[in-house]
């Protein structure tokens, strides 16, 4: 018995020790970062015998880790051929500046529907930053539209984000049906980025000279660029007619790795390899935190608040999102979700709040902190620059989002 409540006690300081790095970003006093974390939580669950080897092969969603491995292969590969680059330099050339806004906002918001938005964030950011410079405008607010669109935009579908990944695998809805939900949420929601985006411009005025020297942008070779869109095209082709999405990417990613022209080691170079760890140890995290009977605590205490009612799950799940960030609470949430009478709406409601509601604060998604970061030097924002932002664009499309899912059904 003494055991017993020995292990229950370990398994409740390692989780909430871990959530609250989760909340805070960093350990007191060291330099333990999520990610971090996460993996030291998951080695002290088996440490301290909360989870043998057997369970905790059994708490890690595979299918969860493989897609979202896959689609950083494939983005990377874009990336280094040159694909982003190539869309820079269309819109050099053809965009005028008053077009400059909503080209990034549709365009990241497109290309975040298809890929990670967190890797389309990272190349994209210092884009956006050499087309201010070539078009005379002062950037903060095109950095900013990059961020809050790439959120937006993550939403449609089941490859835009971490948590989508795996909420796609948890929940088994498929790629279409995921889409024809959130995809109209998506839409929506970049148009009424870009007219709140576009009044805050207006009274900031955007012009900073009417002659901004710049290096051209040079187009990348057509030959670099056919293998990894053809690759792209195909996979998005497989996720469309309905293939299981980590099979689907799994093979792109693994075409693209078996040509001779690019070292692999290259592409591994662009992997997001903290955050495939920060997966790992939140699975084992809360696999070990169910084995101790601790989400089953969560879960009757959550029974309390009516979280069947979408207008107040949507809200606690945005407020879980912006405390602990949008993945953990995702992971936190999704043995509530499937005691739902209606679990395929809960599904998607969780994936639309944990995703928008990320565009509250900087640090509301790792898309945002990704953007100020690699602007960071040139265009420092603060915490109220972007919450001056994020407030009215958060809560017109957690709107527009809840709004459609009660009153717009397809399945």
């Amino acid at each position: 018995m003494h055991v017993a409540y020995l292990i229950l006690l370990v398994s409740f300081l390692i989780f909430f020790a871990s959530y609250l790095v989760f909340a805070i970003g960093r350990f007191p006093g060291t330099r333990i970062d999520r990610p971090a974390m996460a993996v030291i939580g998951g080695a002290l669950m088996f440490a301290f015998g909360v989870l043998t080897p057997e369970q905790g092969i059994k708490s890690i969603d595979f299918s969860t880790l493989v897609l979202l491995f896959s689609m950083m292969l494939i983005v990377s590969s874009l990336h280094l051929a040159g694909f982003f680059t190539w869309i820079t330099a269309l819109a050099a050339e053809r965009l005028k500046p008053g077009m400059l806004l909503p080209a990034i906002i549709f365009t990241s918001g497109l290309l975040s529907a298809i890929l990670v938005n967190d890797v389309v964030c990272l190349v994209m950011a210092p884009l956006v930053l050499r087309l201010c410079r070539r078009m005379g405008r002062r950037p903060a607010l095109y950095l900013l539209a990059l961020a809050t669109s790439s959120n937006i935009g993550s939403v449609a579908t089941i490859t835009g984000n971490p948590q989508n990944i795996l909420i796609g695998s948890l929940s088994k809805i498929p790629y279409n049906q995921f889409l024809a939900r959130l995809g109209p949420v998506a839409v929506i929601g970049l148009f009424l980025d870009w007219a709140i985006l576009g009044w805050f411009l207006r009274r900031a005025g955007a012009e900073v000279s009417p002659h901004v020297s710049s290096p051209a942008i040079e187009h990348p070779k057509f030959r670099w660029l056919f293998v990894p869109m053809s690759v792209t095209a195909l996979v998005l082709v497989g996720f469309l007619l309905g293939y299981p999405p980590a099979l689907v990417a799994s093979a792109g990613g693994a075409i693209l790795l078996m040509r001779r022209s690019v070292d692999p080691r290259k592409i591994y170079d662009n992997i997001d390899w903290a955050l495939l760890m920060f997966f790992v140890g939140l699975f084992l995290i809360l696999g070990g935190a169910e084995q101790a009977g601790i989400t089953d605590r969560l879960l009757d205490l959550a029974s309390r608040f009516d979280l069947h009612r979408p207008a107040i799950f949507t809200l606690m799940v945005s407020g879980l999102s912006n405390v602990v960030s949008n993945v953990p609470a995702v992971i936190l949430l999704k043995n509530v979700v499937a005691r739902f009478a209606d679990p395929k709406t809960a599904w998607l409601m969780l994936a639309m709040a944990s995703t928008l509601a990320g565009n509250l604060t900087i640090t509301g998604s790792v898309a945002n902190i990704i953007v100020i970061e690699q602007a960071r030097v040139d265009v420092p924002i603060g915490f109220l620059d972007y919450l001056k932002i994020g407030v009215p664009v958060t809560l017109a499309t957690l709107a527009v989002g809840l709004v459609w899912l009660i009153y717009f059904p397809v399945f």
